[in-house]
């Protein structure tokens, strides 16, 4: 049960090794000039390797919930699936619904766990294989594992570790699911990952470098951290703290600009309707002399 690309690895993973009864995932959006539907990550890669796929709108239906049930299924495995299991959905499989969250719980519950991790500056983090409930996240969890974030680490470059790594440990969880002792969360070190709203996407150069730094790499690739320059907005995707002061919003030379204490050097940005592009090939084609405002 998910549907985005973080879910993929693990579809692709539980496919090798085990018989996968149906593929939940939610339906196919409009998309594209055309707007017609388009399945989702998971749904694409369910068809490729010829998997039953259901896609209710909600599952609080007691016809789907009743779809469900006659599956007869040992285990659910759930990876952002993005809807709601209710208790009958819950109590279903013989082992119950296994969720593969990216965050070292009960740190970074809820919905955007990769995102706010980098955004506050966490030296690590991991997946855990948590043993659903009615909670937000808050089941006992199975198994976890631990990695280091990069100090120049992307949300983009992040998932992409965490994916496989929760496909990997997925694997491995239900390799000995009959000698795993699920472990409750403790009830210190709580935090919540509010959903991304886009109102936090524009830079505040008043704050600190190091927050901007984590700002722009949290929002990169989506939705992207942006600022508005001479030249017009600038969605910025990557960028390093290094020496420099001036006025918050100020270039300084290049793509390096003042915050309200230090600096930082865009390394990655992107021009709306262009390509993304590192510093050097942005500055060919435009223009931020120094002294300039980005706001």
């Amino acid at each position: 049960m998910g549907t985005p690309d973080f879910a993929v690895p693990a579809l692709q993973a539980l496919a090798d090794r085990h018989q996968i009864v149906a593929v939940y995932c939610q339906p196919p959006r409009p998309a594209g000039r055309g707007k017609n539907p388009r399945p989702t990550p998971v749904h694409a890669r369910a068809e490729a390797l010829g998997l039953p796929v259901r896609h209710p709108v909600t599952l609080k239906d007691s016809a789907v919930q009743r779809d469900f049930d006659a599956l007869q299924a040992d285990v659910a495995v759930v990876v952002a699936y993005g809807l709601i299991l209710p208790q009958p959905i819950l109590d279903s499989p013989r082992h119950g619904c296994l969720n593969i969250h990216a965050s070292l719980l009960p740190r970074w519950r809820g919905a955007a766990p990769i995102h706010r991790a980098i955004m506050a500056g966490d030296r690590k983090t991991g997946i855990c294989i948590m043993q659903m409930d009615a909670g937000l996240d808050t089941g006992p969890v199975l198994l976890r594992g631990t990695t280091a974030v990069g100090e120049d680490e992307t949300t983009g470059m992040l998932h992409d570790r965490l994916a496989e790594m929760g496909a990997a440990l997925i694997v491995n969880a239900l390799d000995q699911l009959d000698d795993l002792t699920p472990e409750r969360q403790p009830e210190t070190g709580i935090t919540y990952a509010a959903k991304i709203d886009k109102t936090e996407a524009r830079i505040d150069w008043a704050l600190p470098a190091e927050v901007v730094a984590r700002h722009i790499r949290g929002l990169s690739p989506f939705p992207g951290a942006w600022t508005d320059t001479p030249a017009g907005r600038l969605k910025l995707l990557n960028a390093q703290v290094v020496p420099g002061a001036g006025k918050p919003g100020e270039v300084l030379t290049g793509l390096t600009v003042a915050c309200g204490q230090g600096a930082v050097s865009i390394t990655q940005a992107q021009r709306e309707g262009r390509r993304p592009m590192n510093a050097q090939e942005l500055l060919r084609g435009l223009a931020l002399p120094p002294g300039c405002k980005l706001g």
